[in-house]
């Protein structure tokens, strides 16, 4: 070899030398173990039933309007039936029985009150947890020594890795 030739050659050598120096390459490792990462999350929640409890019931309200009708009806016959002082007398009598009645009748109805069942609605919290991934603790092994390391997948049974070697620095 000529000595252009190796000058040339010792050039190249001497510009290949930093891309020596600093190589990235891929290689894969064998997964040894995956370990999911699990975190429990607390999502409270609302649970309601209906309950039946036995109430007593308030008793209506009384009518007074067949009193007043019945009483002006039964005046009105009875001022119709006698004369003089009994005339006044039957009227009274009539306005009283007739008011007794016009009760009776418009108040036959009415609910006197008593137990009855009534519905409630309850509702509480209630605490209702559930499990989140957050990914995966990956042990492998890579010519002879194990790593971990904390990923957002499960690689499967081998990891596609991406290896850079420097020199040490003194």
């Amino acid at each position: 070899m000529n000595l252009q030739a190796k000058l040339i050659m010792s050039a190249l050598c001497i510009g290949a030398l930093p891309l020596a120096q600093a190589t990235d390459f891929e290689d894969f490792g064998k997964v040894v173990r995956v370990v999911p990462q699990v975190e429990q999350i607390n999502r409270p929640r609302q649970e309601c039933r209906t309950e039946y409890v036995q109430v007593q019931a308030p008793p209506q309200q009384r009518s007074a309007g067949g009193s007043i009708v019945g009483g002006l009806a039964g005046a009105l016959l009875g001022s119709q039936v006698g004369s003089g002082n009994g005339r006044t007398a039957a009227a009274a009598a009539g306005a009283i029985a007739g008011a007794v009645v016009g009760d009776r009748v418009d108040n036959q109805n009415n609910y006197q009150g008593g137990p009855q069942e009534q519905a409630i609605k309850q509702c509480r919290q209630v605490d209702h947890w559930e499990s989140r991934n957050n990914g995966y603790q990956v042990t492998y092994d890579y010519r002879g020594r194990n790593y971990t390391s904390i990923m957002s997948y499960d690689p499967g049974e081998r990891i596609r890795l991406r290896v850079s070697i420097e020199p040490a620095q003194q």
